[in-house]
């Protein structure tokens, strides 16, 4: 599944990565505020022992530190390590073929890459990781996200599009051989399993006996049906007609899952048992995956990213009207090791930094967005944790 257009970071030439918005005066000033403020917010943390904190800093220090990363660490990579070139066509230019290997808009790219990314590792590793207190998962979440997960997603993206959309099993049996490129298969398709199984755990968990949010995504499918035909056969291009239709039609989705839920005989259809979730959701998993990426997946990842940024905005305003205080403290007997939760919860942590469930993001364009969308991502772990945090411990 490739979908991209072409990339607009030049030539190793780091003046072009600079934004031109503003005069440079105002830019640096701007920056230089942005930096001051992230690292009173980080020391505040970090430093802050018996007495509770304000949940606003966790967020600013998140805000500042992946804005910080995206304009500067994803630049100098892109710059000077991986040496982007907009002149390079990517193989959804050179191999078009109108199934896999689609030009498509950047904002519809973005969004794939956000859906692909933003599963439930994410927000449920940060809300286990809590019990080790609100300073070990927070420093993670901000410099796992910054120099590991976000870079982890870039670069393989960026790999895999200079090697014609290959995967990272294809590129390690030509890189390393047919040995190395087993081992690389096994390696994957074993995390993928263990990763599928638990994300299939949450979703059936979350949708059984819910006949509201079964209904609502359900009707995702046939709404990125529409929009996908829409915009590559009846309006080619037209991007924000597209949008405002597809949110529209979400919307009318959501408000059409209460009237489900209240409807006898619709919540009766749309009220499923868990084995037979976990059937759909396999039977969804192959069409997405046989069809055309521009009929269904493009356009369904791009549907629910407005869900999704829908949620962590009216997350993070929620925290900023509020302004909650911590009631977990800085570290709890957890990081002792004393607890059988220890080793589990240290993993899920691990995905609320990113990196592993990256595996997703292996042919798409538009290579600096998916640094973007990890960002992103990893800003809504942290509003999550914010959640958790601000509850008392014993409710949870």
């Amino acid at each position: 599944m490739l979908i991209a257009r072409r990339r607009r970071i030049g030539h190793n030439n780091w003046d072009t990565l600079r934004t031109k918005s503003m005069p440079k005066p105002l830019r640096i000033v701007m920056w230089i505020g942005i930096a001051l403020l992230g690292a009173l917010a980080v020391a505040t943390i970090a430093l802050r022992r018996g007495e509770q904190i304000n949940a606003m800093w966790l967020v600013v220090a998140a805000f500042c530190s992946f804005a910080l990363g995206y304009r500067f660490y994803s630049n100098f990579i892109s710059a000077k390590v991986l040496a982007l070139d907009e002149q390079r066509a990517t193989p959804a230019e050179r191999l078009e073929n109108g199934r896999d290997f689609v030009p498509t808009n950047k904002w519809v790219v973005f969004g794939h890459h956000f859906a692909a990314i933003a599963g439930p590792g994410p927000l449920v590793g940060p809300v286990l990781a809590a019990q080790f207190g609100y300073l070990p998962g927070t420093l993670w979440v901000l410099a796992g996200a910054v120099f590991g997960g976000c870079v982890q997603d870039f670069v393989i993206l960026l790999f895999s599009i200079r090697r014609d959309g290959k995967s990272m099993t294809e590129m390690a049996r030509e890189e390393i051989g047919r040995v190395g490129g087993f081992v690389a298969y096994l390696a994957v398709i074993s995390i993928i399993i263990i990763l599928l199984g638990a994300t299939a755990l949450i979703v059936v968990n979350a949708l059984k006996l819910s006949p509201w949010g079964t209904f609502t995504i359900a009707m995702t499918i046939p709404i990125a049906l529409i929009m996908g035909f829409y915009l590559r056969r009846l309006r080619p291009g037209k991007v924000l007609e597209t949008s405002v239709l597809g949110f529209v039609l979400v919307m009318l989705a959501i408000w059409g899952g209460q009237w489900a839920s209240q409807t006898p005989s619709m919540a009766r259809a749309f009220t499923l048992s868990a084995p037979t979730l976990a059937i759909l959701i396999i039977v969804y998993g192959f069409a997405a995956s046989a069809l055309p990426v521009w009929l269904l997946l493009a356009p369904r990842d791009y549907l629910s990213t407005f869900v999704k940024l829908g949620t962590i905005a009216l997350l993070a305003l929620g925290i900023v009207v509020l302004r909650p205080t911590l009631h977990m403290p800085a570290l709890t007997r957890f990081v002792e090791g004393v607890a059988d939760v220890y080793p589990a919860d240290r993993t899920r942590r691990g995905q609320g930094a990113g990196g592993i469930d990256g595996l997703s993001n292996r042919r798409h364009g538009r290579e600096r967005r998916v640094y973007r969308a990890r960002a992103l991502e990893n800003l809504r772990s942290m509003a999550e944790q914010v959640l958790v945090l601000g509850s008392y411990p014993t409710r949870w």
